[in-house]
């Protein structure tokens, strides 16, 4: 590598190892110290909280944890798409008021956001209100407290992070292309399907792993929109941080669901270098 390259790519490098790389050794070192009766981190090894990973309650919770960031995902990236495609299809001033009007709202603070929509879904909320005045809900039913209302709240609390890429990447696209599709027969379903989504590629995959990914640490919304039923990995190890002082299990979590993030990419990372 030259001299250039080298002066352009070690700040980058440099915040990566300082903000990223070195708290993830620190997590992956704590989570084979042992806990203190007293909560914290003790002297010497354990493996007693790598151990604990095996608790029968994790697979459900690991499943229910990738169940609503795929779902939660799946809505943003749908929502995102025709919204994509229409904004890049704008003239360039209504084309900036548009994205100007998507980002203000996300300026307020997320956890004020979040409470907002708490009182919005709350059993003597407009919304719940509306519902039963239309006979849609019932008297005893609730919005809150489940897993629809987790992945409502998180839907749009990401879907501006799914928009903002694939709208970069339509805004590259030819559009000249759906024409020439449809002049050969295809309807305009079918051209956005063999035609646009093909050519976006990228940009459907940058807004997957920037919704999927934090959603699996995600602890802030399932706790205050959700229940029981509907708790994620990023609340158990909330849990184990901050009410039982378990930071080395809270720390086997952490690198537990680092490694199930990190490990398929890096693979396909290997596969695609071979190939």
């Amino acid at each position: 590598m030259k001299k250039s390259e080298w002066g352009s790519t070690l700040p980058s490098l440099a915040w990566l190892g300082v903000f990223v790389l070195i708290p993830l050794l620190i997590i992956f070192v704590i989570a084979f110290r042992p806990t203190l009766p007293a909560g914290g981190v003790g002297e010497g090894w354990s493996l007693d909280a790598v151990r604990s990973l095996s608790d029968p309650a994790y697979p459900k919770l690991l499943g229910r944890t990738l169940g609503i960031s795929a779902v939660t995902t799946a809505f943003c990236i749908g929502i995102s798409l025709p919204v994509a495609f229409c904004l890049a299809r704008l003239a360039p001033h209504w084309r900036s008021r548009l994205l100007l009007l998507m980002v203000v709202p996300f300026w307020t603070n997320f956890v004020i956001r979040v409470f907002a929509w708490q009182q919005l879904l709350h059993a003597e909320g407009p919304v719940a209100r509306s519902l039963r005045a239309l006979h849609l809900i019932g008297e005893n039913d609730r919005l809150l407290g489940n897993s629809t209302a987790v992945v409502v709240v998180s839907v749009y609390t990401f879907l501006p992070f799914a928009i903002l890429p694939l709208f970069a990447a339509a805004e590259k696209f030819d559009f000249g292309l759906l024409d020439a599709a449809r002049d050969l027969g295809a309807k305009p379903f079918r051209a956005f399907c063999s035609v646009f989504l093909p050519g976006i590629r990228q940009g459907i995959l940058t807004a997957f792993l920037v919704v999927f990914v934090p959603m699996l640490g995600s602890y802030v919304v399932p706790d205050m929109v959700g229940g029981a039923d509907s708790q994620m990995i990023g609340n158990r190890i909330a849990q184990r941080n901050f009410n039982d002082r378990n930071l080395p299990a809270a720390a086997a979590l952490s690198g537990a669901l680092t490694l199930l993030v990190l490990g398929p990419m890096l693979i396909r990372r290997r596969k695609g270098a071979e190939a």
